[in-house]
């Protein structure tokens, strides 16, 4: 039957090494299959006479598999994990070098079985109170099918003062139920006498519903920890697994750092870390999403346009009255935070995000920033097709920072029908034309050799990463006329992730020189792209890592016509020059992706001279859209999320003005006697995140940590602040007047000069031509 892998482990019995997965079947029922492993690693067979005295409890087996430089390797298969890891050590401290000694054995298995998430098992079965199916030893195969994931949300009411539990709510897909100490009779609550009994009720339903997935709102560091520790002083087992294992939290105190919660047989989603992380900020069904904070109210609002039943730094002791005097409200604030992340969830498509990544790599469900795992989940599984081993991760310091792409800078200015061009997926194209890949990397200049930029040498014969990356354009480009967005932004997504997976020192394939030789061979493309087009009499302003800008001055129709054109032209030369130069086929693909109606490349003044040039990765430009005009701002201030409102309002209305030809004087002065009229407020609120405990900020004290000292306590990681006559202060705790001279100064006199130095003017002019207004 089909199923669905949830969770994977391995454990040691009868001193042998067992691999677990955990899932769902295609009928509802869930499942574990328990297979015995032999756990394994390589070394080269020239290094066997200089250990053999240390192998004596170890298996050896020749194989038909070599390491990348093309030396045989032998097999060496250990008892259980436990022997494979002395094993290793030993021969480490030997300086004996190792192949794909530290793969774990659930990896390990679903590698050599070429496992992702869904698999077909066939076998006999048994059942436990937990599981439904329990398999020993059957036969597990990859599958197509799709199986559908039980998902609960879990959150919990207590005292902010001493702790104390109110209740604990569930739900899921048509089903809620809160768990509360009280004596009153309510729907849908289970009513408890002792908190020892309401937590017992709470584990027994978690494993009568036997959830996939738990899922919440900042769940990890408070709900699942508060629970566990409840459930430690209730001298109560918190296993609510499916096994009888409790679960094992890693809390991480920083807000960049996700904390993870292992509950065997069941995976962890915290919404609130998953919305965080950068693989799902840009996808589709999320992208356009802005969040003021990661609070539940929020994100809730920005995605689903609704929020929490109570909001508002009083809401804590809200809670408390409300389990005094209104628990009926309590319980339905309680379920609709449940409700909220599950929605989230759902909405956003984040857990189907995550399970269009583990069809693809193999990862585990809450796996989603893993790019390093996932690669090696990917490479390792090609590289054993081609009988090839990879090496053990020998963790290293980075020697020196990694090439940057190419950004070419020219002269400021307003610029009009800019054609914008970029390569898709410019460094998977330049692996995959150039054979940068780490088993065909050579140590030294061989004859037909493809020689990069910064002289690194790659054999001439496919190697595994292109064809990698060969099968994943193709399953893209399918998945682009299938319309399958998700699967498209899951692949999109991992291609794009190879090169920072290279450039990682923790990467076992880390080569230096490798990782600089697809960065040189993207600056060696983006420079000869932009001579190509000057060379054909047009004037490239502007290039980024993968772009050119063109400055046409045609006119709308005529430009377009001519971002074609160019296109076209480009991707006819790389096929010519790439075969020409390196006897290889091009993949390099250049397209017109838009024009700028008007374009601002701001000035930034040349160190130690009166000149200016082009800021870099700093510019803005006027598109228009399904027929309407709107303004694309990269690195500008409209953006940032250190600036106010007012400024970005500020930059975008000014900038419109600029690109519409219209006078701006009037406009500045009209805005800046809003700001000084008390009109725009509450859109000069600073927004600005600690990084660290307040205690830790000694050297420097900024603004933002001034304004949170002023609080009684924190609740968000976001301190919302004015500027006021008296210094920074805290909106909750604002007092003195707004200062707005600093705001007219630091926010809105440093964007009108950018734009209006480009015209020749300045805001002192437009001020002074002001006063003198009024003199007469």
């Amino acid at each position: 039957m089909n199923g669905s892998i949830v969770y994977t482990t391995y454990d040691t019995r009868d001193e042998k090494t067992i691999v677990q997965i955990f899932g769902r079947m295609e009928n509802g029922q869930s499942f574990v299959t328990i297979n015995t492993l032999e756990p394994y690693c390589f070394i080269r067979e020239s290094d066997l006479s200089k250990v053999k005295k240390i192998l004596g409890k170890y298996v050896l087996e020749k194989t038909a598999c070599s390491n990348f430089k093309g030396e045989p390797v032998i097999k060496i298969k250990a008892q259980n994990q436990s022997m494979l890891n002395k094993l290793s050590e030993a021969l480490h401290h030997k300086e004996i070098d190792t192949y794909e000694a530290d793969v774990k054995p659930h990896t390990r298995f679903l590698i050599d079985n070429d496992l992702f998430f869904s698999v077909k098992i066939e076998g006999e079965y048994a059942s436990s109170e937990r599981i439904d199916r329990i398999y020993h030893e059957p036969s597990i195969k990859p599958s197509p099918a799709k199986t559908n994931l039980k998902v609960l949300s879990l959150d919990t009411e207590s005292s902010k003062n001493n702790g104390q539990l109110f209740c604990i709510g569930i739900s899921g897909e048509s089903y809620e139920k809160t768990f509360m100490i009280t004596k009153e009779k309510l729907n849908n609550v289970i009513s408890c006498s002792t908190e020892e009994e309401c937590l017992i009720k709470f584990k027994e339903e978690i494993i009568k519903q036997d959830p996939d997935i738990i899922t919440g709102w900042n769940i990890i560091d408070f709900d699942i920890l508060y629970l566990k520790n409840l459930f430690k002083k209730n001298k109560i087992s918190f296993d609510i697994g499916r096994t009888n294992d409790e679960p094992h939290l890693r809390i991480e105190s920083g807000f960049f750092k996700a904390s993870t919660a292992n509950i065997p047989g069941r995976q962890v989603i915290d919404a609130f870390n998953s919305i965080k992380d950068p693989y799902i900020k840009e996808a589709p069904s999320i992208k356009h999403a802005e969040f003021e904070t990661y609070s539940l109210e929020a994100v809730a609002q920005a995605v689903l346009g609704t929020g929490k039943l109570i909001k508002g730094k009083d809401r804590y002791e809200e809670i408390e009255r409300m389990y005094k005097t209104n628990q009926k409200k309590l319980v339905d604030y309680n379920i609709l935070d449940c409700k909220l992340a599950y929605d989230i969830l759902k909405k956003t498509r984040m857990l189907d995000l995550a399970i269009e990544r583990a069809e693809l790599t193999g990862m585990a469900l809450d796996r989603l920033g893993a790019s390093v795992a996932a690669f090696d989940s990917l490479y390792i599984r090609e590289a054993r097709k081609q009988n090839m081993v990879s090496p053990t991760t020998r963790y290293s310091s980075k020697e020196k920072g990694i090439t940057g792409g190419y950004v070419k800078s020219s002269k400021p200015g307003i610029y009009n029908n800019v054609l914008v061009l970029d390569f898709k997926s410019l460094y998977p194209s330049i692996m995959r034309t150039f054979n940068i890949d780490p088993a065909s990397r050579l140590e030294k200049k061989e004859s037909g050799a493809i020689e990069s930029p910064n002289h690194v040498y790659f054999i001439n014969t496919e190697g595994i990463l292109p064809k990698l990356i060969e099968k994943m354009h193709t399953a893209r480009e399918k998945a682009k006329k299938e319309k399958r967005e998700l699967s498209n932004y899951a692949i999109k997504i991992i291609m794009n992730s190879f090169f920072g997976v290279l450039a990682n020192p923790n990467c076992r394939y880390y080569n230096y020189d490798m990782a600089n030789a697809i960065t040189h061979f993207g600056q060696m493309i983006i420079k000869l792209t932009a001579e190509e087009i000057e060379n054909k009499g047009y004037k490239v302003i502007y290039s980024d890592t993968d772009s050119v800008f063109i400055d046409t001055d045609l006119g709308k129709e005529k430009a377009n016509a001519l971002g074609k054109e160019i296109q076209q032209y480009i991707n006819d030369f790389y096929k010519e020059y790439i075969n020409k130069h390196f006897n290889r086929e091009s993949f390099l693909e250049l397209q017109f992706e838009k024009q700028y109606l008007s374009m601002m490349l701001p000035a930034v003044r040349i160190k130690g001279t009166e000149e200016a040039k082009a800021a870099k990765k700093r510019y803005a430009g006027l598109i228009e859209k399904n027929g309407e005009e709107e303004i694309e701002i990269i690195g500008l201030e409209a953006i940032r999320g250190d600036w106010t409102e007012a400024a970005g309002e500020f930059q975008r209305e000014l900038l419109m003005k600029v690109f519409h030809k219209e006078q701006v004087e009037k406009f500045i002065k009209e805005y800046i006697k809003k700001i000084k009229e008390r009109k725009l407020d509450t859109q000069l609120i600073y927004r600005k995140s600690i990084r660290k405990e307040l205690a830790e900020y000694t050297k420097t004290t900024p603004p933002h940590v001034k304004a949170a000292r002023l609080l009684d306590s924190l609740d968000s990681t976001i301190i919302e602040y004015y500027i006021t006559t008296e210094g920074p202060e805290p909106i909750q705790k604002h007092k003195h007047p707004i200062d707005y001279d600093h705001y007219i100064n630091k926010q809105i006199e440093p964007i009108a000069n950018q734009v209006l130095s480009l015209l020749g003017k300045s805001m002192d002019d437009i001020l002074k031509n002001s006063k003198q207004a009024k003199l007469f």
